[in-house]
Formats: structure tokens, sequence, C-alpha cells
């Protein structure tokens, strides 16, 4: 393909949708998606999880979604917010896992005398700031609905529209969500600005 057919061609959204249709003939096609995004979405899942996490999970959701490609349909929106979408989910998925392990985890450990050495050192950390400590709980309060917008805008950098893709909601009801999150988040910063880290005056 020529530099002049590049710039010329379709919009990467019509392409990416193009690579998933001829991918249910010639399945090895995909791996032009996973080229073109799994960079992007292994940022997104670190910022949530760490970045051994997202080694992993990078994979289970290119996995899913390649299993999943026939389903995909361009009038719902593009491949970018469809591949957050399943992203979002894994993660989900993720911490519900690891959520029931650790409660295996402690019930098995009852009996046992708590060393909470490292666990002290993690909240030292985490109280280090004040700031820091205030957002973190903000952030531990907030429902997950919330917390996947918020997330999805600020670690995968997705406009509106693709946030409500990924999630399976309105465009309006993304705006909606981040107004009632920053008026949340600047209460609990104490008049902080969250996106700015300013005091509002």
């Amino acid at each position: 393909m020529s530099a002049l057919q590049e710039v010329s061609g379709p919009p990467r959204e019509v392409e990416d949708a193009h690579v998933i249709d001829e991918s249910l003939r010639a399945p090895g096609r995909f791996g032009m998606l996973y080229d073109r995004y799994a960079t992007e979405i292994h940022r997104f899942v670190a910022g949530r999880l760490g970045t051994q996490a997202a080694d992993d999970l990078t994979a289970e959701i290119f996995l899913a979604a390649f299993r999943g490609r026939a389903d995909f349909d361009a009038r719902r929106g593009v491949v970018r917010g469809w591949l957050y979408g399943i992203a979002s989910n894994v993660i989900a998925q993720h911490r519900k896992r690891e959520t029931r392990q650790l409660q295996i985890m402690r019930r098995a450990a009852a009996d046992e005398p708590a060393d909470t050495g490292h666990e002290d050192l993690v909240t030292g950390r985490v109280t280090a700031a004040s700031v820091k400590g205030r957002l973190t709980a903000a952030l531990d309060a907030m429902p997950d609905a919330d917390r996947d917008v918020l997330l999805l805008l600020a670690l995968a950098d997705l406009s509106y529209q693709e946030i409500g893709q990924a999630l399976d909601i309105p465009a309006g009801t993304v705006g909606s969500r981040l107004n009632r999150i920053r008026r949340k988040l600047r209460a609990a910063l104490g008049g902080a600005n969250p996106m700015l880290g300013e005091v509002d005056g």
C-alpha cells in the first residue's frame, strides 16, 4: 500500500470494522487489531491493576475479543470502544476473582497472628500525602460504574461517546456521571479541583 493510499484511505474506524469482518474468513487478520491496540489496552489495564496483571489480562482481553468478533456491530460503535468495553469487563472479573481469593485467605489465616508489616508499609505510602489519601478513599467509596467512567476518561483518554460504548450507556449519561464525580471528588478533597490539583477559591 502506498503512502498516498494510506492518507486517502478509509478512516481507522471503518478500517478496523473491515478487519473484524475479514477476520471471520481469515482469522489471522485479527492480529492487525492486536498490533494496533494492544499497547493502549495494556496501558489502561496497568493503570487499573498494575503491570504484572496487565501482561496476563491484555492477552485475555484480546482472546475474548477474538472469540466474540462475530458479535461486533459497527452500527453500535467503533472497535476501540468495543475493546475497552471488553477490557472493563475482564478487569471486573479479575477483581471479583481476587476478592474471592482474598476472602478465602483471610478465613484460612483467621487463627494465625497477623503480620501487618507489608500492610503498614502500603498504608504508610498511601497516606503519606493527605490529598492522595483522601483521593484514594474517595475513589474506593465510589460506585464501580462511576469509577469505570472516570478511569476510562483519565487512563484511556476515551471520548464520552467511546466511554458510552464501552459501558453500554448513552454519552449524555457519561457527561452527567463525570459532573457528579467531579463534585464528589472536589468535596472529598476539601475544595481542591480534582482535575488540576488546586484549591477552589
